[in-house]
């Protein structure tokens, strides 16, 4: 904006001012007025222009969009029936990648949000300074103390070559399986039995050395809680990609037979190279790319992850530690139990943004920018959602493509689009199995409070809280249903972790291996 122009009001006004003041004011206070109505109305302009930028800006992005994937989705469904619905054409599509970043990168933009992370990082440096100032009151060190940091994170070389025999496995496994059967497939007089015989090896295969072996490591070495979550977490990580990569690429070899002379054409080794490292679970032979690394980004986006770090540990450490330990010997009732769920709810909820932020964002974006990849949306705006089905949609969209395309969809057309409340179900279930089993191969123990909550109040809330409800009410008993499910699950966890230490198992008998050693602990 070069320049603003006054209305002819106010340029009247300020005339009808100014001869007044030279009439009742020699002195020159009327120019003084002058001046200040064009300052004040200067300001207003540029609150105005950013308020219209903003709009617009907004406006536009939205109809980028819309221009970039309807066009994609016309073309692929421009064979199928007129008479389909628009929802049955977005189940037979695949997914769309395009160039877009994340959503918490263009909200940084904006002072207000980047505020609050200002904030946040504010509360990270109180945590320090009272850390330091308890250290010297009690010790008289001013050095802070790490030692369940590195407790967490020990042992990393078992680690290491674990992950490298898994990473090893995937990259040459699931790869060389699909070329064997793809070459055997068109030549062969019995389609059926090859894939078969194929998809048994490779099953026996996929349960041994990323099913057994990375649980008999975790157990057999004693790994501690965060470097059995790497291991754990990794393994789940392999087995979904390597199915992507087969579900993905054998549909096309079966559809595409080779001419009389010609080879199969076989994805690309450095194409599933990329994909295994990429931050996406759906596999493509290409994605969009960007042209150039930022490096800076990059630093900045590390320093972030280590500041994540940090941060959850001085929650554990200022917040959880304190509490639980000092248990000991307090018989289980029911206020005590309130109380330290609703104590748990403030570390539960920033423990829940931490990982959001450190894993979906900072991490994500971290390999995304390092390997060009150009689609971040990693993510959507959970936090404005009024419905858990939104919620569960906008929370972990990388998870969310990969349940969608094959979980729900698949089972869809297995049953010729009918049962669609049994595939949302049994979807839910999957991956409430699959977080349960994250969280007691990672703590050690086995105490089912993730598989409930998300089995059966996630269930009921995602039928119930639907996307039917868009009152802003809906948003504020979401959030309210966040905070006190961290906090169960905060509270929960810690006692049980508590109880395994001052009462260890005296036997291996099933069970109590499932018995919470909470129930009965008395020391």
């Amino acid at each position: 904006m070069a320049s603003v122009q006054q209305p002819h009001g106010l340029k009247h006004r300020n005339i009808t001012t100014r001869s007044t003041s030279e009439t009742c004011s020699p002195d020159g206070s009327g120019d003084d007025a002058q001046l200040e109505d064009v300052t004040q109305w200067h300001k207003h302009a540029q609150r105005v222009k950013v308020k219209i930028l903003q709009q617009v800006q907004d406006q536009f992005s939205d109809i980028l969009d819309k221009a970039l994937t309807e066009p994609v989705h016309a073309a692929v469904n421009n064979g199928k029936q007129k008479n389909s619905s628009s929802r049955s054409h977005r189940m037979d599509d695949g997914k769309v990648f395009m160039e877009r970043v994340s959503l918490l990168d263009e909200l940084f933009e904006i002072n207000h949000i980047r505020t609050i992370y200002h904030m946040f990082v504010a509360v990270l440096l109180i945590f320090c300074l009272s850390t330091l100032a308890v250290d010297y009151i009690d010790q008289g060190r001013l050095v802070l103390d790490f030692d369940l940091l590195f407790y967490a994170f020990g042992k990393l070389g078992t680690v290491t070559w674990v992950w490298l025999l898994m990473f090893v496995y995937t990259l040459l496994l699931p790869y060389y399986a699909l070329v064997f059967w793809g070459s055997s497939y068109h030549r062969s007089t019995s389609k059926l039995g090859i894939s078969v015989g194929t998809a048994l090896v490779l099953a026996a295969l996929q349960t041994c050395v990323l099913g057994l072996f990375p649980i008999y490591m975790v157990v057999e070495h004693q790994l501690p809680p965060a470097s059995r979550f790497i291991v754990i977490l990794e393994q789940i990580r392999f087995l979904m990609k390597s199915y992507s990569f087969m579900r993905e690429s054998a549909p096309i070899i079966m559809k595409n037979p080779p001419k009389e002379g010609e080879k199969i054409r076989f994805p690309t080794r450095s194409s599933y190279l990329y994909f295994l490292f990429c931050p996406t679970l759906i596999y493509r032979e290409s994605y969009p790319r960007n042209t150039h690394i930022r490096w800076k980004y990059v630093a900045v986006t590390l320093t972030m992850i280590f500041g994540c770090l940090f941060y959850g540990y001085f929650i554990l450490v200022r917040l959880c530690v304190p509490v639980f330990t000092s248990d000991t010997n307090q018989p289980f009732s029911k206020r005590a139990m309130v109380l330290a769920v609703f104590h748990s709810i403030l570390p539960g909820i920033m423990l829940l943004l931490l990982c959001f932020f450190a894993f979906l964002h900072c991490w994500l974006n971290l390999f995304g920018e390092l390997l060009r990849f150009a689609d971040r949306m990693f993510y959507k705006d959970w936090w404005n959602s009024t419905s858990f089905a939104n919620y569960y949609r906008t929370w972990n969209v990388v998870v969310h493509d990969w349940l969608y395309y094959y979980g729900y969809r698949d089972f869809l057309w297995l049953s010729k689009r009918k049962f669609r409340t049994a595939g949302m179900l049994s979807v839910f279930i999957v991956s409430a199995i699959v977080h349960e089993y994250a969280l007691t191969m990672g703590f050690g123990f086995f105490y089912p409070v993730m598989f409930v909550l998300f089995a059966i109040f996630g269930v009921v809330f995602n039928f119930t809280m639907n996307d039917k409800r868009q009152s802003p009410v809906f948003n504020i008993i979401m959030w309210a249903c966040l905070f006190l499910g961290q906090g169960v699950q905060v509270c929960l966890y810690c006692q049980e972790w508590y109880a395994q230490i001052r009462c260890p198992r005296t036997g291996n008998s099933v069970w109590e291996l499932v018995t919470p050693r909470s129930w009965s602990c008395k020391r």
